[in-house]
């Protein structure tokens, strides 16, 4: 066994998307392309063509079937509700126009503190020596002690800070991992990888796209930054894999038989 038996997964509760508290941020703040999913090509501050006046979509019902991949595996880590209602009260980028960058720019940072926030939280429960454990909880409350001032913190600095417990994590798991697996090279675009053993394989970075990874078992693998865009994970087991997020699932190709940790969303478009 991999992770704590008790873990609480309302952990993950406030980094995950609630887009009916958000401003429609991410269909504002962001840089959109066309070649990657989105309506259009569009600069970073303007509102994307479908953002209706109460920051709802036009067209949200039918963006898979108009091939809007990209706004459809987006995820925000929860950051969206807290910038919006947290650090700005309720009061949107309409109504406040001269705050508008400054919320643009929030959002960007905020957005990264809770990927690190969702990295930390799962680690945590993950079993672990005690010392370890602790600067896992002590890291997280920090950096939710950081998104209430984003504008102070060096983020690429922080990232660096948050990564090396990170790795500490990744290695205690991976070294419990009975047959870990060492795999060279991170291009593994279009491979079949199909019922190979990635029990505790650093996939960290690596480039899964259109991968074969069915009826793999992922257990201890660290995910960290892998991309998993149209990889077919239909009955692979990512229950007890490292640092998965919402957006890798979002983009990969799964069935109702891949196990999944507890916490994720199970796409309503994947095979049943």
């Amino acid at each position: 066994m991999l992770r704590e038996k008790g873990y609480d997964e309302a952990l993950f509760n406030h980094l995950k998307i609630d887009c009916s508290k958000c401003f429609g941020l991410c269909c504002v703040a962001l840089f959109f392309s066309k070649c990657d999913g989105f309506p259009t090509d569009k600069v970073a501050g303007k509102p994307c063509l479908n953002l209706k006046d109460d920051f709802s979509c036009y067209i949200h019902q039918n963006l898979r079937n108009q091939g809007l991949k990209g706004c459809t595996t987006y995820d925000c880590f929860g950051a969206g509700q807290k910038v919006a209602q947290v650090n700005y009260e309720g009061l949107s980028w309409k109504e406040n126009s001269n705050v508008a960058q400054q919320m643009y720019d929030d959002f960007l940072i905020v957005r990264q503190l809770h990927e690190m926030m969702w990295y930390l939280t799962d680690a945590s429960t993950f079993i672990l020596p005690k010392e370890l454990k602790e600067k896992l909880h002590l890291l997280i409350k920090e950096t939710e002690k950081l998104t209430e001032e984003p504008t102070i913190v060096e983020v690429d600095a922080y990232r660096l800070k948050v990564n090396t417990c990170l790795k500490e994590v990744q290695a205690y798991v991976s070294q419990k991992v009975a047959g870990n697996q060492v795999i060279s090279g991170f291009d593994f675009i279009g491979k079949n990888l199909t019922r190979k053993s990635l029990r505790g394989a650093n996939l960290a970075g690596s480039l899964l796209i259109a991968a074969n990874l069915r009826h793999t078992d992922l257990s201890g693998a660290n995910l960290i930054g892998a991309d998993l865009r149209d990889a077919d994970i239909r009955d692979a087991n990512l229950a007890d894999c490292l640092f998965l997020t919402q957006i890798q699932v979002n983009s990969a190709k799964g069935n109702a038989a891949t196990k999944l940790p507890r916490w994720i969303v199970r796409p309503s478009y994947w095979e049943k």
